[in-house]
């Protein structure tokens, strides 16, 4: 496992609700009017986390001027799943199975709401690029939620491969693109289903495109181009659960 620090109250919040035992080292400003940060304090003790005043100078030290609201944690955060973990997680799944594969997501503000939409969609595991894209740090568990250590998440380094393995599987590979013609809401859903999602700005990568079944388009009726990544990933994937009647 490796050290990370959580910065901020909702980061350091989700870590006390999911993983206390996970939390190395606990500090909490000095002096500070903030209710929340003595709710916070007196929880921590409730679950034998010991809570260590310091002054904010030292806080904005710890976080290099990060916006940490008066709360910083040490905590042991596990280190990604590997494309080894995905054909057992797929297999327990069964046809319930929902993988959320994003290629290439560089924005840490991204990735954290894609995480918590998909803890709250039930989503089997979240895949992403190992290289060029954004993996967990402080600033994805704190717009996660906490939902970056309750959801199974895989870093491939071969996200080509790993596609196609999710299909031997048995999973189809449904890519949002917004030239397609196919409408994703008259897309079948249900069964095994991995839904793809490019990165901001270029979108699905050529071989990726590739290895899906099917290419659709979230249909809009304004004028802008695209959605952001999180706002179609929530979409897609509780379109997703409406079909399977969840």
């Amino acid at each position: 496992m490796s050290h990370e620090l959580l910065v901020g109250i909702n980061s350091v919040e989700a870590a006390l609700s999911h993983d206390p035992k996970n939390i190395i080292e606990l500090f909490i400003e000095t002096g500070s009017a903030n209710a929340r940060l003595k709710e916070l304090s007196e929880r921590a003790r409730d679950l034998g986390v010991k809570p260590h005043g310091r002054t904010r100078e030292l806080l904005d030290r710890m976080t290099g001027g990060a916006r940490h609201q008066g709360v910083v944690a040490q905590y042991r955060a596990a280190p990604p799943r590997s494309e080894a973990d995905l054909a057992a997680l797929v297999e327990a799944a069964g046809r319930e199975a929902l993988v959320l594969v994003l290629d290439g997501v560089t924005d840490p503000h991204n990735l954290g709401a894609c995480l918590r939409s998909a803890e709250a969609a039930g989503v089997t595991a979240v895949v992403v690029t190992k290289d060029k894209a954004v993996g967990i740090t402080p600033i994805v568990r704190r717009a996660s939620a906490g939902a970056a250590d309750r959801v199974p998440f895989i870093a491939a380094t071969n996200l080509a491969r790993t596609l196609r393995a999710l299909k031997d599987a048995g999973v189809w590979l449904v890519g949002l693109a917004g030239e397609s013609e196919q409408d994703f809401f008259r897309v079948d859903l249900k069964g095994p289903m991995a839904i793809v999602i490019g990165s901001e700005g270029e979108g699905l990568r050529r071989l990726t495109r590739e290895q899906c079944d099917y290419l659709a388009k979230i249909p809009m009726r304004g004028a802008v181009e695209s959605l952001n990544v999180s706002v179609a990933t929530g979409i897609a994937l509780f379109e997703t659960l409406r079909q399977r009647g969840s």
